[in-house]
């Protein structure tokens, strides 16, 4: 096994680090990594419906979609996130126990906090969930990812994760709020995020003797930087890749109220109809047309309506409050 202890806050990088060494590399893997401010979205799920958006962009939170299912989760300097790729022998395919049990055991043994693994993949103190797990399979490999709130702003992480007013109709799977806490909160002395990283890499030494550190090549490096660059940084897997939806959203501008109904396939608004009792000075399907057939992207939507004067087809409407209503 190498252990790997990431050197970088880029969510982008780290998520892509996981894809590269499951399906490039052959040795077993134990990965610890920390991310700046990101929401991270589970595969299937539709990113718009999980996310504050305005938040999120008003605090440049990045979006960022993993591999493996389950719900979004938040991402700050306070949380550690701790990766296993490890070659199956089948057992542990349906099974989270053997890839957090390390965890747990630091906790209780190191630190003395009863922590335990509740239902079938979050970890709890107190019947408060701090560490939420995810895996796939990938040919003879299993990866088993997990969370740890050890010391992470919780009013950041529930207003990034706050319910989107938007009324989607879709069959994403949805993320399912759990009451959370923090570690350091249940210390009976401080301990720093840095010490219990190394406790967790010392008991995982432990566990597996032959583990060995590792230190990203420079061909590592480049060619985790080709999957940030063609895929984890990219808005179409990030957002494009969100399963089909419907929006349907209003609001009352000075010209009248506006109602916006689209249907958004593999990220492109494929029907766009607008309702409303605005009096429109230009025919408002020219409008719906512009908009048929575009990434349901804010910049490209931007970018459409950058010569439309919209008051010519509702009277009077502020740009930014129209575009803001779409996402």
């Amino acid at each position: 096994m190498i252990l790997i202890k990431s050197n970088t806050q880029n969510p982008y990088f780290n998520l892509a680090a996981e894809e590269y060494f499951l399906k490039q590399n052959e040795d077993d893997v134990f990965y610890i990594y920390i991310n700046s401010p990101s929401i991270i979205i589970g595969k299937h799920q539709n990113t718009l419906a999980e996310i504050n958006y305005k938040y999120v962009e008003a605090n440049n939170i990045k979006v960022v979609r993993r591999m493996t299912g389950g719900g979004a989760v938040f991402h700050d300097p306070g949380n550690i996130n701790f990766t296993f790729i490890i070659k199956h022998d089948g057992d542990e395919i349906v099974d989270f126990s053997r890839f957090t049990k390390p965890i747990i055991d630091v906790l209780r043994n190191n630190l003395g906090i009863n922590a335990e693994l509740k239902g079938r993949n979050d970890l709890v103190i107190d019947d408060k969930k701090f560490s939420g797990n995810a895996k796939l399979i990938y040919k003879d490999k299993v990866l088993q990812h997990g969370t740890i709130l050890y010391a992470s702003k919780m009013g950041d992480l529930s207003a990034a994760l706050k319910s989107n007013p938007l009324k989607f109709k879709d069959k994403a799977v949805k993320s399912v709020r759990s009451r959370v806490t923090n570690i350091s909160t249940y210390l009976n002395k401080p301990v720093g995020q840095e010490d219990f990283v190394n406790m967790v890499f010392n008991h995982i030494t432990d566990l597996y003797p032959n583990a060995k550190w590792y230190d990203l090549k420079a061909e590592d490096i480049h060619a985790i930087n080709k999957l940030v660059d063609e895929k984890y940084s990219s808005w179409n897997w990030n957002y494009g890749s969100s399963p089909d939806y419907n929006l349907s959203r209003g609001f009352k501008a000075k010209g009248g109220n506006i109602e916006i109904h689209m249907d958004v396939q593999n990220g492109i608004m494929e029907r766009v109809k607008i309702f409303g009792d605005f009096f429109a000075v230009k025919d408002i399907t020219q409008l719906e047309q512009l908009l048929t057939g575009t990434e349901h992207s804010k910049e490209i939507v931007l970018n459409k309506l950058k010569t439309i004067d919209l008051n010519d087809y509702f009277g009077a409407v502020d740009k930014n409050e129209f575009i803001d209503v779409m996402f």
